[in-house]
C-alpha cells in the first residue's frame, strides 16, 4: 500500500475517533500491518522530562525514556522528524529490541506543542527513505488535526 492510500484509510479510521487511544491503537495497528519491513510502530506521550510509552504493535518495549536519550527524544528536542539508517550507530540510542537497525521518529502536535511522537523501527538497515518520512509526517498531520479536536 503506498503513502496514499494508507492516509485515505487512515483518515477514515480516525475521522470520528471518540477516544485517543483507541485512535492510536487502530493507527500503529494498521501501519504496523501495512509498512514492510518494520518490527515495531508506536507512541510515546511527552510528559516533561518523560517519554512514556502509548499504544504500539510490535514486542514489549521501554516504558519509559529517559530525558535526552534516544532518537525519540532527538526528535523532541530538535522538533523534527529524525531518520537514523543504523540505530547502532547513535550514539545514545535506546535498545528495547535487538533485531531493531533503522528508526523514524515523528513529533505530533497538540494545541501547537510537542505532545507525543510516532516512532517506527525496522530489522533492516537503511529502511526509511524521503518518501516515508514524506507519507508518515503527513499521517501525523492527521492524527494531530484529530487531537485538535
Amino acid at each position: 500500500m503506498d503513502y496514499k492510500d494508507l492516509k485515505t484509510v487512515i483518515e477514515a479510521l480516525i475521522a470520528d475517533a471518540k477516544y485517543e487511544v483507541s485512535m492510536l491503537s487502530n493507527v500503529s495497528a494498521v501501519l504496523y500491518q501495512e509498512l514492510e519491513d518494520i518490527n515495531w510502530v508506536g507512541f510515546y506521550y511527552l510528559n516533561d522530562k518523560e517519554l512514556f510509552l502509548g499504544p504500539f504493535q510490535g514486542k514489549v518495549a521501554c516504558s519509559i525514556l529517559p530525558y535526552g536519550k534516544g532518537v525519540c527524544w532527538k526528535a523532541v528536542l530538535d522538533k523534527e522528524t529524525i531518520v537514523v539508517d543504523n540505530v547502532h550507530e547513535f550514539e545514545t540510542h535506546i535498545a528495547c529490541d535487538a533485531d531493531s537497525n533503522s528508526e523514524i521518529v515523528i513529533p505530533i502536535l497538540k494545541e501547537g506543542e510537542i505532545y507525543l511522537v510516532l516512532d517506527i523501527d525496522s530489522p533492516k538497515l537503511n529502511r526509511f527513505k524521503e518518501d516515508d518520512k514524506c507519507g508518515l509526517e503527513e499521517i501525523a498531520l492527521l492524527i494531530n488535526k484529530c487531537l485538535d479536536k
